[in-house]
């Protein structure tokens, strides 16, 4: 083998393979000495930061998994983008860049150069322990699992005046899909079904971590190019590992963003992974329909009580009904009745495979039901031509509709329970699919190209 072939698997320094060449040569023991001999050489001044930001050098298979302590005058603000409910989100210039490689000859590590990142800063009220530690623990270990779209995170530094650690996170360009959609509602069903299944297959892995995300709703969904790249998932703030301070009797606050929220942990009761289910079923309903879960009410303690007692969404008659069933069980007040994300995954994965079949002839249950949609859509029916027209003329949002997470302070809630007819349309929906399923095929003209113009 020529010496040329050769250099690229094998380390310069110790002669040994590459440990991971994937995105690049990394050999782990030779890097992990040169992350360990600079230890003594920065310091975030808290112990606790230390040693994740070491760890992360120590074992990192790849510059991907690394994190750094970031001297605050190696980054340059620009302006403030975001402000959340913890804290407030800036756009700013990292001169250096991430890690590489080691560069041998000159004996330090070779950068990417400049990069836009965000700089996440906290609010006094976010302490060190309970928000910033934990969310620097959960993006690690989402990040460092290739399974799980989480947007990246570079690492630590701090602001002098203020003495405030802050979080530094790959800047994402194109937004939240709060935001997307709110300026996209006629998004083709290519599409449609695409994002759900993105983000059901991310939760799936993010659960399968044993991570409960606890705050999912559209504006913790960012990405860099809404048309060609994938969903990243961020703001892990409230997260938590299952099992991680449960029933602690001292913490009785609730956060989040009320529309997205489980009837359930409005009612204090411990946040499970079914919780996170139920604020996909709500997003999928943004998403489908493109308009926010009750736009034009306050969200206030009145919302919280409906919600406990039953109140949903109401998803317009023309939508598929396969995508109203998946929904409505994904909201269900049992919790036990609530799909997985597993489920999820391979339910919207089967809806978008079907649906991007190459074959004018092609007929399957989603692909009918989709159509049929569209051209009740296009009808002269008086109530699709009204939600369509509100739609694109940019629906109004109450004042008091409030989609940031915030503290919610609602007592006296009522137990949790569906709409007294709820369970009867879930079972009237899986009646009226399987007869669709069996319609006739010829009564179906369908050339699926039709509708990936968008």
């Amino acid at each position: 083998m020529s010496e040329r072939k050769m250099s690229h698997k094998i380390c310069p320094e110790c002669s040994q393979k590459y440990t991971n060449r994937v995105l690049g040569d990394w050999c782990k023991p030779c890097y992990s000495k040169h992350f360990k001999d600079n230890f003594d050489k920065w310091t975030s001044g808290n112990e606790t930061i230390d040693k994740i930001i070491q760890n992360s050098q120590l074992n990192a298979n790849g510059y991907w998994e690394v994190i750094e302590w970031i001297p605050y005058d190696k980054i340059k603000y620009i302006k403030r983008i975001a402000r959340g409910g913890f804290g407030t989100i800036h756009l700013a210039k990292w001169f250096d860049g991430q890690i590489r490689v080691w560069n041998i000859e000159n004996q330090q590590w070779k950068r990417y150069g400049q990069l836009d990142v965000v700089l996440k800063k906290f609010d006094s009220f976010a302490t060190l322990n309970e928000g910033f530690l934990n969310e620097m623990v959960i993006h690690l270990k989402t990040w460092n699992k290739g399974s799980v779209n989480s947007i990246q995170f570079y690492g630590i530094t701090q602001d002098p005046e203020t003495q405030k650690y802050i979080m530094v996170l790959d800047y994402a360009r194109d937004g939240n899909l709060g935001e997307h959609l709110k300026n996209n509602f006629n998004l083709s069903w290519e599409k449609k079904l695409y994002y759900l299944y993105d983000l059901a297959n991310s939760f799936r892995n993010i659960h399968k971590l044993d991570i409960i995300h606890q705050d999912f709703h559209p504006g913790n969904i960012l990405s860099h190019d809404f048309k060609d790249d994938y969903l990243y998932i961020s703001d892990f703030g409230l997260s938590k590992m299952v099992g991680q301070n449960p029933n602690n009797p001292e913490k009785k606050n609730i956060f989040g963003v009320l529309p997205y929220m489980a009837p359930e942990i409005l009612c204090e009761e411990k946040y499970t992974k079914a919780a996170d289910v139920y604020s996909f079923g709500i997003i999928a309903f943004k998403i489908i329909t493109g308009f926010p879960p009750y736009h034009d009410i306050p969200h206030n303690s009145d919302l919280a009580i409906k919600i406990c007692n039953g109140l949903r969404p109401k998803i317009p008659f023309h939508i598929p009904k396969s995508i109203t069933r998946m929904i409505m069980r994904c909201w269900d007040a049992r919790v036990t009745h609530r799909p997985t994300f597993e489920e999820l995954k391979n339910e919207t994965y089967k809806y978008y495979s079907d649906y991007m079949e190459n074959d004018s002839t092609n007929n399957n249950e989603i692909t009918i039901q989709i159509k049929k949609s569209d051209e009740f859509s296009t009808s002269t029916n008086a109530t699709a031509i009204n939600i369509e027209t509100a739609a694109s003329l940019n629906y109004r949002t109450h004042p008091q509709a409030i989609y940031t997470s915030r503290l919610l302070n609602f007592s006296n809630l009522p137990n949790p329970k569906n709409e007294e007819n709820f369970e009867n349309e879930l079972k009237e929906l899986t009646k009226s699919i399987s007869d669709l399923s069996s319609t006739d095929s010829k009564q179906i003209d369908l050339n699926i190209f039709d509708f990936l113009k968008s």
